[in-house]
């Protein structure tokens, strides 16, 4: 990943260009017959929230293609003293359903010279690969603000309740002001800092809000490949609200600090049989330690 054209030494490889912000999130009682988790029991929690384009290169254009998918990574403050993440991006449905496609994918990247013939080693992994070739030609349009933007954390986790019950889910993240986003001609109209921009202005006026919702499988779905979506007729349960009251105030130093991470988990809440965030976890770990 760090030998991926745009990537920069000391920063993230990917979701390099990035603004931390804080706030609180209030769960529902919902959430509370869900899991016993202590930020799902009704009083707010302190949250700081990363949003980020998903390019490794820190200087990517907000408008550019390449700045998909979005992300956001959110951090729980619990009440206890713990913490526990969540990582999303704003893409309904991972890339890949293992460690191994990923890596087989990066080495396609890095292989791939697009001054050589047809079909490069990038194609014909993708030619392979149906759901990654789906991921990498849905639309990818500019969202209108980072606050209009719905997010998705597309591997399974298991909700535990107070009575011991299990629930598998998967997160999403969505706007409380609704999902909106840009044609082509007005995203190329933008600067290249618009959407960080923006929710600075915003922020400066009102909070921000996002939806925390549990999307639950019917029996069969798979819970161990995130690029599998579930279809949206599942039940959903909304958890909470997120509202984002402010950017921190040094956003450079907190995201350089910051080191989010899907397995970290709390009471209430565990892993699925998808491997793919204890491999995350892992990576995120060196990224850390580069940075």
């Amino acid at each position: 990943m760090t030998k991926i054209p745009g990537a920069k030494p000391a920063t993230r490889p990917v979701h390099a260009k990035g603004m931390v912000c804080e706030g609180t999130f209030t769960a529902t009682p919902a959430a509370a017959a869900l899991s016993r988790a202590e930020h799902f029991q009704g009083k707010p929690t302190k949250v700081t929230v990363r949003f980020s384009d998903g390019a490794p290169d820190p200087s990517i254009p907000d408008n550019s293609p390449n700045a998909f998918p979005r992300g956001i990574a959110i951090r729980f403050m619990l009440p206890g003293g713990d913490k526990t993440d969540i990582v999303a991006i704003s893409h309904n449905g991972f890339i890949v359903g293992s460690g191994e496609e990923f890596l087989e994918l990066e080495k396609a990247i890095l292989a791939t010279d697009p001054s050589k013939p047809h079909p490069w080693a990038v194609e014909q992994f993708l030619g392979a690969h149906p759901r990654a070739l789906k991921f990498v030609e849905d639309p990818k349009p500019a969202p209108d603000s980072f606050a209009t933007e719905s997010f998705y954390g597309n591997n399974a986790l298991v909700f535990v309740n107070k009575k011991g019950a299990k629930q598998a889910f998967r997160y999403q993240i969505l706007p409380v002001a609704g999902s909106h986003y840009l044609d082509d001609a007005a995203a190329k109209a933008k600067s290249p800092d618009y959407l960080f921009i923006e929710l600075k202005a915003r922020l400066s006026k009102q909070p921000v809000k996002f939806r925390l919702v549990a999307q639950l499988p019917n029996a069969g779905d798979a819970t161990s490949d995130g690029s599998i979506v579930w279809p949206d007729d599942r039940k959903t349960v909304e958890l909470g609200t997120i509202t984002i009251t402010a950017v921190v105030a040094d956003s450079d130093a907190a995201q350089k600090a910051l080191a989010f991470d899907p397995t970290l988990l709390t009471n209430g809440i565990e892993l699925s049989d998808d491997e793919l965030p204890a491999l995350r976890s892992e990576v995120y770990g060196i990224s850390a330690m580069h940075r």
